[in-house]
């Protein structure tokens, strides 16, 4: 009775075991070896006693053993004898003939007549090695298949095969491979998709639509150890990336704030210098540095990252757009149609939208606002009569703080900021920002977003 606890704990420490192994993808697929040679050993079993009672079909070692028996009677037999035995043989059948030694002259490995599946069964399944008939396994004669035996130094005993059949030792063996083959394929298929595709499918979904802002857990641990194991070391990853970068996004806003109050002072000294030359000088230099300040500040906003998609018209809010800047004066044109509900971020997609206008119009004296849906895909060109931008450089103008001087001559251009803005904001609805050549002249910036119906 005292040996009960015992017992009860290393079951208990062998079930744990048990439980971990299984657990991990190792272990699964040992499960999975494991019921398949189970599964291998009672469906082939079965088969293989069906055919064998089933499918009358020749078995090449037991005919060759037949053979090779008759053989060595007649070796002892006389001619009448032989006769005799001979017919005796061939009561059932009439398969089996006397042939000189000469006839093997006859004999080839192959024939053109021979069906090609006994051909394939022959290569992989061949019979085995006891006895073999004179000539081998294979021997044809006259485009026919035999089996042959020697009776004496000058006489052959020689039986004709079927034109056509099925070896019934090759079609058990080849059943019980093809069950284990199957069973092998159709486990291991399942396995890969419950264990390992679905998964990485969902890790591989989660990242492309994950951010790096602070949150929950962005990929899901449930699995194999092994898949759970790596979606917490991703979310692991993306936790400390999110707190890298809000700490030195703090740590800029904070810089950028505390500059405000001594660049206050540096106006209000400049102010006062008695120089006009200079202190407009001055001024300039100062309402540059702040507008770098705002547009830093700006940028480092993460409101388009924290902003929750929601279904609204995204014509209305292109027309809108359009019609801001129409008012203050500027040729901004809307061109699509009234009404396209889909999901977006409304307040982060009305600032990429302004910022690409804002652009046109700086270096532009038209601008057109088009919106059209291609193959389940929105498609917004704001297109202006601009100096365009050289190919070479419309991949780096999206980095932060680069522009392109030699196109852009004006003194009020901004900092290199607003397209990076705009291409964060567009990367935040899982879109793509693409800067064409307008013909004859200017830039198409093309905002291409995921159109989701209702």
């Amino acid at each position: 009775m005292q040996s009960v606890p015992g017992g009860t704990a290393q079951g208990g420490v062998l079930g744990f075991r048990v439980s971990r192994l299984i657990s991990t993808i190792h272990g699964q697929i040992t499960a999975v070896i494991f019921a398949c040679l189970i599964i291998a050993f009672i469906i082939g079993s079965t088969l293989e006693s069906w055919v064998r009672e089933e499918y009358s079909a020749p078995d090449m070692e037991s005919m060759s053993a037949h053979v090779t028996a008759i053989a060595s009677v007649f070796a002892s037999a006389t001619p009448n004898d032989r006769d005799v035995i001979l017919a005796a043989a061939n009561h059932e059948d009439g398969r089996l003939t006397l042939q000189p030694l000469s006839y093997s002259e006859r004999f080839t490995t192959s024939s053109p007549d021979e069906p090609f599946l006994q051909v394939i069964l022959d290569r992989l399944l061949p019979p085995e090695n006891h006895p073999v008939p004179f000539g081998g396994w294979r021997t044809f004669a006259d485009g026919r298949r035999v089996l042959a035996a020697q009776v004496d130094h000058d006489t052959l005993l020689v039986m004709e095969l079927p034109e056509s059949f099925l070896r019934n030792d090759a079609l058990i063996f080849g059943s019980n491979y093809l069950v284990a083959t199957v069973t092998l394929l159709i486990l291991f298929s399942l396995f890969a998709v419950r264990a390992l595709t679905s998964p990485l499918r969902r890790i591989a979904s989660a990242a492309m639509k994950a951010d790096i802002s602070l949150g929950p857990a962005i990929f899901e641990e449930r699995g194999s150890s092994e898949i759970v194991t790596l979606a917490r070391a991703l979310n692991g990853m993306q936790r400390r990336i999110s707190t890298m970068v809000e700490s030195r996004t703090r740590m800029l806003r904070g810089i950028s704030h505390d500059l405000r109050t001594p660049l206050t002072r540096l106006r209000l000294r400049a102010e006062r210098v008695g120089e006009e030359e200079i202190r407009e000088g001055l001024l300039g230099d100062i309402e540059r540095i702040d507008r770098l300040l705002k547009e830093s500040l700006g940028y480092l906003r993460d409101n388009h990252q924290r902003e929750v998609s929601q279904r609204a018209d995204l014509a209305s809010m292109l027309q809108t757009t359009c019609d801001e800047f129409a008012d203050m004066g500027h040729d901004v044109q809307y061109d699509g149609p009234a009404r396209m509900v889909t999901n977006f971020k409304p307040l982060a997609l009305t600032r990429a939208i302004t910022n690409l206008c804002e652009n046109a119009i700086k270096f532009g004296t038209h601008v057109t606002v088009e919106l059209r849906a291609v193959d389940g895909q929105a498609i917004i060109d704001i297109s202006d009569d601009g100096p365009g931008i050289p190919e070479q450089y419309r991949t780096r103008v999206l980095e932060p703080f680069f522009k392109v001087d030699t196109a852009r001559q004006d003194t009020e251009t901004g900092f290199g900021l607003g397209l990076s803005i705009v291409a964060e904001i567009i990367q935040a609805h899982h879109g793509k920002l693409v800067l064409l050549d307008r013909q004859p002249n200017g830039l198409v910036a093309r905002i291409i977003l995921p159109l989701e119906h209702k």
